[in-house]
Order: C-alpha cells, then structure tokens, then sequence
C-alpha cells in the first residue's frame, strides 16, 4: 500500500518566495529582504509572481517526501524528473527476501488475471533466492581460495550475489524513496502527473503530494495540479474531456 509522508520542506515558504520576488523588483537591500514582510505584503507578492508567471523565484524553496510501497515501474517514471533529488532502496545492497509488490487494480479486480500474477510473483522469488545461493556459494568460495577472511568473504559474495539476482526481480517490486523537489519543479511533476493522461500509480503519489503541499502552503498551491483545473487542457488532441469532473475532483482534494 502506498504511504506519503512530508518530512521536511523550507520554514516559512511563502516568506521566502516573497523575498525572492522583493529582490527582483524592488530596491531593498539583500541584508533587508525579510523585513516588513508582513503577511498582507506577503500574499500580494505570491499573488504577483503567480500572475507574472515568475516562477524563477519559486526555486528557493523545496519539499521532501518519504514515499513507501511503490513499484519499480513507478521508479522509472518518477526519476524522469531530473530536477530533483532522490535516494532509493538499493537493490545491490538490500536482500530481497520475501518482496513485497505492487498489484495493478486492473489485475486485483480480476480473479484469474490476479491468480497469474501471485504465481509470477511466487516464481520470481524462487528464482531469486536460488540464484543468490548459487551465486553466492561460488563467491565465498573463490574468495577464501584467496585469502580473504572468512567474514569479510562471506559479506561480500552475499553482495556480489545479490548484485546479479536482482536482474529476475519484476517491476511489481516494491521499493522506497526519499525525493525533494523545489516548487518550480513540483509544479511541472503535478501538471503532468495528476492528469488524468499519467499512468494510475504515479498519478496517485502526484495526487498524495499534492495534498500535503497544499496543506503547508494553500496559496502558493491553488494554482498546482493538471492545467485543465486552472486553465486549458494542455494535452490537446489528446485531452480527456473531463474538464468539469477534474476541477471538482482537485476542489475537493485541496
């Protein structure tokens, strides 16, 4: 199952991005950004960049995400998102014994589609587990051959093992990251992931963080999500035609 938590993010966000936006259009001094920024003059200078489309100024302020119970596939879809920072379960260093997966609700909701899945999964273990053995043993042993100490090759035949073995684990294995991204960056993550175009699990994470930036900081995020919310559909011919059932789906969602 999927879990999201916000674990860091710039204090005082909106002050921040205020000051960033003080420095640009007006004659304060860097020591004196911060002073008189009193929440009326905060809000008029979000409102402003926002209008202007400043989003420059946004960058100095960044979020951090704990998410768990996500799939590999997600992974690969996520770190297409080059600016931001991301730190994964390695599958090199980290044994996976008895992996946990992501089942796709199309699959869940279909009894014999679901059998063949579970088994998949069921085989896929097996394979891995019999190739870390292997593996494994044969390391440990030519590694002794050597003259390595015996502690020291047997950690590092289980390393080189599961290095290999990891290549028969499916995209439905679970993994964990820990991602940061500024809000320029976050806007562009939910404009094209909370649409109803993006593929269902990384739209639910996109919709997940969204909630809990929007919870820190509403002013800053009622604008955030898929264009359609806010202006037009950015997707063109593409587009859903869901204009109406998104725009109440995000007004309930913030």
């Amino acid at each position: 199952m999927m879990n999201v938590s916000l674990v860091a993010y710039t204090p005082e966000p909106e002050k921040i991005i205020a000051a960033a936006a003080k420095m640009c259009y007006s004659s304060a001094k860097a020591t004196d950004l911060l002073d008189g920024l009193d929440s009326a003059k905060i809000d008029n200078y979000i409102k402003m960049i926002t209008s202007l489309g400043h989003e420059s100024t946004i960058e100095h302020v960044s979020f951090t995400f704990a998410v768990e119970g996500v799939s590999r596939s997600l992974l690969a879809q996520l770190t297409r998102h080059r600016i931001a920072s991301y730190s994964v379960k390695s599958q090199r260093y980290v044994r996976e014994g008895s992996f946990e997966y992501v089942i796709p609700p199309e699959i869940e909701a279909i009894p014999e589609a679901k059998e063949i899945f579970l088994k998949l999964m069921i085989e896929d273990q097996a394979a891995y587990d019999e190739l870390s053995d292997l593996l494994q043993k044969k390391h440990y042993e030519t590694f002794l051959s050597n003259g390595i100490p015996e502690k020291k090759a047997r950690q590092d035949a289980e390393k080189m093992a599961i290095e290999d073995a990891r290549y028969v684990l499916p995209n439905a294995c679970e993994t964990q990251v820990l991602l940061t991204m500024n809000v320029r960056s976050l806007f562009h993550f939910f404009k094209l992931r909370c649409c109803m175009r993006a593929q269902w699990e990384i739209r639910e994470l996109a919709e997940k963080m969204l909630k809990l930036c929007y919870a820190v900081s509403p002013a800053l995020f009622s604008k955030a999500g898929p264009s359609c919310t806010y202006d037009e559909c950015s997707e063109g011919k593409m587009c859903c035609g869901n204009q109406a059932l998104m725009r109440e789906k995000y007004g309930n969602l913030m």
